[in-house]
């Protein structure tokens, strides 16, 4: 016994049976809606995934609350660079609880004045730059000091220090508020920085012994 054919689709918007087109058209248009569900549902579960590794990877992870505070040996690489210069580099013995987060030597390339810096910081985190160039010009010593004429001078461990004060707004002083300058020999020594006159005190005393070594004859 044959099955009666299936009735067509009655469109109740149209009052009448769909079209043979019409039917391909909404299979399609669900198929379509379909696969637009699925894409939205594999991003949002990709999403999920990821979210979820890192959560993971943040909670594996060690962490330490206390700040990074690099320390630098720059009396090992002074010793490293002094083969390669004339006169005696500068490495300050200092008290406890002084450190240096930075010790470079800059060579002078390009007609530029060659250096020796170290950055310090003190027992109160004050930081205090160092800087002994090396024939350096009336520019380099502009260029640090930026429209700082000098108001002073200092004897410090029998070592003249021309004193240097930034008149600058407070906030446009960046790291130079207070200065101390001396030359002997070849060298310009150059103390810069934010810390108390003491500091620069206890830093320019244990400089001395290098300012004579170069400035003797």
């Amino acid at each position: 016994m044959s099955r009666a054919p299936k009735p067509p689709r009655i469109v109740a918007e149209l009052g009448r049976p769909e079209t043979p087109q019409e039917t391909a058209d909404r299979l399609a248009e669900n198929s379509r809606k379909y696969r637009s569900r699925k894409t939205v549902n594999n991003l949002v579960l990709s999403l999920l995934v990821t979210v979820g590794a890192v959560l993971v990877l943040v909670l594996l992870v060690p962490r330490n609350d206390n700040p990074i505070i690099r320390d630098v040996d720059y009396a090992s690489i002074a010793a490293q660079v002094q083969p390669v210069v004339d006169h005696p580099l500068a490495s300050p013995e200092l008290p406890d609880g002084w450190s240096a987060n930075d010790a470079e030597w800059q060579a002078g390339t390009n007609g530029q004045v060659p250096s020796w810096y170290i950055g310090l910081l003190t027992p109160d985190n004050q930081f205090i730059g160092f800087n002994q160039a090396f024939d350096a010009n009336s520019t380099w010593l502009a260029q640090k000091l930026p429209d700082s004429p000098v108001v002073d001078t200092a004897s410090i461990a029998g070592v003249t220090w021309d004193v240097y004060r930034n008149s600058a707004p407070a906030a446009d002083r960046g790291n130079f508020e207070y200065a101390l300058v001396t030359t002997a020999g070849t060298s310009t020594y150059l103390l810069i920085g934010t810390a108390p006159t003491g500091d620069f005190e206890t830093l320019a005393t244990a400089l001395a012994a290098n300012v004579a070594k170069n400035g003797a004859p």
